[in-house]
């Protein structure tokens, strides 16, 4: 087993409070790094103090953008425990997307395993509070400096952690979203399914367009035809028309999220007819107008459900819900949120406890 080396830090930072944690904008005390090398593999598994990376300018990421993240999250329930939520599906995942980008694969338990390291070392970061928790960000960069479109044949893996609140202030709220039928996200071949900082920063414009004109996301539609529902924002798309519970289903251009493989398996545990299958933006509306949009909502790491109150199409605005978050959605998130605090039962073993050094 790969020996992970631990270095702490000699000027700890002061802990925020749990009321004043927005998302992502504190960061803990340490990070986990690893190497990348051609011919020597990964190597050099540690935890180190917080600090800046050194890149030279040439570096090939910043070039080229052969880079890829994940994002999960730890949890502190009312029984003191810090619980990982799936934490081996986004190890997994993290090579699904390495493989994407020719990026060198990683052991996933030793990816599960940096997790956990982190969490440790970094417990006392863990909020407290209901609706808190601690963001872990990994992340791989490719570090060969050279100016070549080709893959690294270095790199480097590190993990940080963030304190965040409560995605919604006050709870879960329904918000309104544009479809955009002039920007494209992803078509299959390209890296719609992999989680990597180019989708990301193709969607500003979509992002910006839609706020500029009172929305809060875009709802993306199929690159080929603009026809077909592909994702909400950054978040997994569900809808319940009728008894049916619709999600598009993974074909090369969606994300394999952790939260809406939560979704389904807790749907079909309850019984409810659920379909992965390809629904165009027509059939929506058409829905919405007959009354039989029963429901909508996203799915994600960061907010875990987020309904759609409202959505946008060609000047066309349906409400969904009368802009009521439905029984449905709330009833998952309810059920998610309960098995990562571990105040509900967990019948699929999805959490794991963090294993805390004895002196914590």
């Amino acid at each position: 087993m790969t020996e992970i080396t631990i270095t702490r830090t000699r000027s700890p930072a002061a802990k925020p409070a749990d009321a004043s944690l927005s998302f992502g904008k504190v960061l803990t005390d340490h990070m986990f790094m690893m190497n990348y090398t051609a011919g020597k593999g990964w190597h050099d598994a540690r935890v180190v103090p917080y600090g800046p990376i050194s890149l030279d300018p040439a570096t090939q990421v910043l070039h080229y953008g052969q880079a890829i993240f994940d994002g999960l999250k730890a949890f502190r329930g009312p029984d003191g425990q810090i619980r990982l939520f799936r934490a081996q599906r986004h190890a997994e995942r993290l090579n699904k997307s390495a493989r994407a980008l020719c990026i060198p694969e990683m052991d996933a338990d030793l990816v599960r395993r940096s997790f956990e390291a982190i969490v440790a070392v970094d417990n006392e970061w863990v909020p407290h509070a209901l609706g808190t928790s601690l963001y872990i960000r990994p992340t791989v960069i490719a570090t060969d400096v050279m100016l070549g479109v080709h893959p690294s044949s270095t790199y480097t893996y590190f993990v940080i952690c963030s304190p965040v609140g409560a995605y919604y202030k006050e709870g879960v709220k329904p918000v309104r979203i544009l479809v955009s039928d002039n920007h494209v996200r992803a078509v299959q071949g390209g890296l719609g399914e992999a989680k990597t900082a180019a989708n990301y920063a193709a969607s500003l414009s979509a992002q910006m367009e839609a706020e500029e004109a009172g929305y809060t996301q875009v709802l993306w539609l199929d690159g080929v035809e603009r026809k077909y529902i592909d994702e909400v924002g950054t978040m997994n798309i569900m809808m319940q028309i009728g008894d049916e519970v619709i999600t598009p289903p993974l074909a090369g251009t969606i994300l394999d999220g952790v939260t809406r493989n939560s979704c389904l398996q807790l749907m079909r545990d309850w019984g409810l007819k659920v379909s992965e299958r390809k629904i165009s933006i027509d059939e929506v509306m058409a829905a919405g107008r007959a009354g039989t949009l029963r429901e909508m909502w996203g799915t994600g790491t960061a907010a875990v459900v987020s309904p759609v109150g409202e959505l946008g199409y060609k000047g066309e605005k349906l409400s969904i819900g009368n802009g009521h978050t439905g029984m449905l959605t709330q009833k998952l998130y309810d059920s998610i949120v309960g098995i990562q605090y571990g105040t509900q039962a967990d019948p699929h073993g999805w959490t794991s406890v963090v294993k805390l050094p004895v002196e914590a």
